[in-house]
Formats: structure tokens, C-alpha cells, sequence
């Protein structure tokens, strides 16, 4: 399942959401100019749990060595990674923030990110492989949305077979299967782990994201909390190809 919008209009400008998602891609066009040499950048920035724990042990107040658990957010594998991170933002990012208010929600989306973070090092303590990209924060801005507006339509793209579906579901379902799914990805990665080399999808930050964003709404508190949507009638389009 895609996203492909949802129902709600933000009231005010969505100024930090649209900074992040440019603070991304500028980032992304610096990551590309060192050309072959960006897996030396990506080892410098990346998120790797079994350096930054090391690190740690032997001078827990090394304020340098969580330079990475902030730059991992802002670093991705290729474009597909970074428009399918930025997309999920545009479209639930900006209601957020709009409960929230614009320092906040800065605040909300890097915290987030931390914890996603957290979440993957104690899954994978040993891992000596770059964490990088916004999909942790971004998990934490749909675990926001997913209690805010839980009965916001969301436009889906279906793929099935060899059709393609567009639907409208409830916000809870979307995310809440959503979640399910990268908690299930998560279970059967870390079954697996031992016979697993190279890169991966860091299904554990997504649900330590996720997790924290419902957590920490309580803190945040949205201003509009639970505020009532607009309804529409389900729809269901099919498209061939």
C-alpha cells in the first residue's frame, strides 16, 4: 500500500515540514557529489551501533560521537530511499505540525529520530553497518498522526497483481497495518540475522520511531487533538495496465 494523500487541510503553513524535506534533498545532492567516494561520507555520518556504543563505553560525555545520531536522519541509500521518506512527510508531516505548532514539531521530529535510533542499536548491538535516512523520525510523525487523526481518509494505492487499486481507508487501518507490518519485518529480520549480511531495511527504527511519536504526543500535546474531519465515501478506481 502507497499513500497518496489524505483528507485534511493544514490550517498554517507548514513551515518546518517543508524545511526538513529541503534540509534532506540538499542533503542528498551533497551525499552524490563525492561520487565514488560516498561510502566514506556514509560511514562518517551513518548510524552504526556497534561503533557509537564502543565509543561510548570508553567516554560516555564523547558529545562527537552522537554527531551520527543526528546526520543519519539527513543521509540516504539512493532516490528511490529518499522520495519514498520525504513523500510519507509531505503528507502526514504537515498535519502534525499544524497540531503541534512549528518548534515543536522540530523537536517532536528529531527526538523521534533519536529513538528510532535507540531502538535499532539495542536490536542489533553488534551491527557494524550505516544507519542512515529520515524513515525513523518520519515513523514518529505517523505514530503522531495515527492518534491525532485516526479517522482521516487516506488516498491508497493498491497494487494487486497486475492492477492497480486506488482506495480510501481510515487513517488507524492504513498506519496501524503499516506498523504491523514493519514490526512483523522486524521479528523475522532479527530471526534471521545471523545469515543475513550486507544492507537492510531498519525495520526496528521504524517501530522504536512509531512507538515514541505515540508516547511522546502526550508530551507534545496537539492543540487540536482528535479535531473532526472532513468524511467522504470510499472509492474504488481501477486501473489497467
Amino acid at each position: 500500500m502507497f499513500p497518496l494523500k489524505d483528507n485534511i487541510e493544514a490550517k498554517n503553513f507548514p513551515v518546518v515540514n517543508i524545511g526538513i524535506i529541503t534540509a534532506n534533498v540538499i542533503f542528498f545532492l551533497y551525499q552524490m557529489s563525492y561520487g565514488e567516494r560516498v561510502d566514506q561520507l556514509v560511514f562518517a555520518l551513518g548510524f552504526i551501533p556497534a561503533r557509537f556504543l564502543s565509543q561510548q563505553a570508553h567516554d560516555w560525555f564523547n558529545l562527537s560521537g552522537f554527531v551520527p545520531v543526528f546526520s543519519s536522519m539527513f543521509l540516504h541509500a539512493n532516490l528511490l530511499h529518499l522520495i519514498s521518506n520525504m513523500w510519507f512527510l509531505w503528507i502526514f508531516g504537515d498535519n502534525v505540525e499544524d497540531c503541534m505548532g512549528h518548534g515543536r514539531y522540530i523537536l517532536f521530529f528529531l527526538l523521534c529520530g533519536v529513538a528510532s535510533v535507540g531502538a535499532q542499536a539495542i536490536s542489533n548491538p553488534q551491527s557494524t553497518i550505516p544507519m542512515i535516512g529520515a524513515s525513523g523520525a518520519v515513523s514518529g510523525v505517523l505514530g503522531a498522526y495515527f492518534l491525532t487523526y485516526p479517522h482521516a481518509r487516506i488516498t491508497t494505492l493498491l497494487p494487486i497483481f497486475i492492477l492497480f487499486y486506488i482506495i480510501e481507508l481510515p487513517a488507524y487501518f492504513f498506519l496501524g497495518f503499516w506498523f504491523l507490518i514493519q514490526f512483523l519485518e522486524g521479528s523475522l529480520y532479527s530471526l534471521n540475522a545471523e545469515r543475513m549480511v550486507g544492507g537492510g531495511v531498519a525495520f526496528w527504527a521504524h517501530v522504536g520511531g512509531f512507538v515514541a511519536g505515540v508516547v511522546m504526543l502526550r508530551i507534545f500535546r496537539c492543540k487540536d487533538w482528535q479535531r473532526p474531519v472532513r468524511q467522504s465515501a470510499r472509492r474504488i478506481r481501477r486501473i489497467s495496465r
